[in-house]
């Protein structure tokens, strides 16, 4: 973490339980979800954000635009293009990696209601082979939801692995309209989400839906 960033830390609640959110001046740094919540209800049903926790005049302009975008997201999707996003400012993106090639890429062509495999994402990134590196990044990535790793699914249909829980990239699927359903990619054909349950499956509230781990993935 850069030592010159005076650091900011707010926190508010969600559908998903509690959110904290941090970041300096000059950007976001991070998005936790902290939990508290079993996101069991529908996405329509999702209670409305209450007011943030902490004093107004301690908010840096990202993180203000950052609450502004959450909330949007969880209630009013539609008017999202039309949000500015909060600048990053995450060592991870100040640094010329794959990673952060994969994160930037995955924020710029997968939009909501959008979902893309491992495989398409590594290829969209310039490297096709490396989905099991993607996978990595997924698990890398400090601000989920607004760099959306929970919209990449395997190919085989598979839903896959989320470090939020895959309760919560469930809720976050079927909020966009993907689950149940068929969820499609940037300029690809539709990739089926798999139902039946798999061999060795975790529990689902969404019943039917196999997952494989990440690193199994493409």
């Amino acid at each position: 973490m850069d030592k010159a960033c005076e650091m900011r830390y707010r926190m508010m609640d969600s559908p998903l339980g509690k959110i904290e959110i941090s970041g300096c001046e000059q950007g976001l740094h991070e998005i936790r979800l902290r939990g508290g919540k079993t996101p069991d209800a529908g996405p329509t049903e999702a209670p409305t954000l209450p007011e943030l926790l902490g004093r107004p005049e301690e908010m840096t302009e990202p993180l203000v635009q950052c609450v502004s975008w959450l909330d949007a997201y969880f209630h009013e999707p539609e008017v999202l293009p039309g949000l500015p996003l909060p600048a990053i400012h995450h060592p991870v993106f100040q640094r010329d990696s794959f990673t952060a090639q994969v994160l930037w890429k995955l924020l710029e062509a997968v939009k909501f209601g959008d979902t893309v495999s491992y495989q398409q994402l590594a290829a969209l990134a310039g490297n096709p082979r490396a989905a099991r590196a993607v996978g990595g990044a997924m698990r890398s990535n400090p601000v989920p939801i607004l760099i959306p790793c929970h919209r990449v699914v395997c190919s085989s249909g598979a839903v896959g692995n989320y470090s939020g829980g895959l309760a919560t990239k469930e809720w976050l699927l079927a909020h966009e309209g993907r689950l149940p359903g068929k969820p499609t990619s940037p300029g690809e054909g539709p990739i089926r989400l798999q139902l039946g349950a798999g061999r060795g499956a975790a529990p689902s509230r969404l019943a039917g839906i196999a997952y494989v781990q990440e690193s199994a993935c493409e």
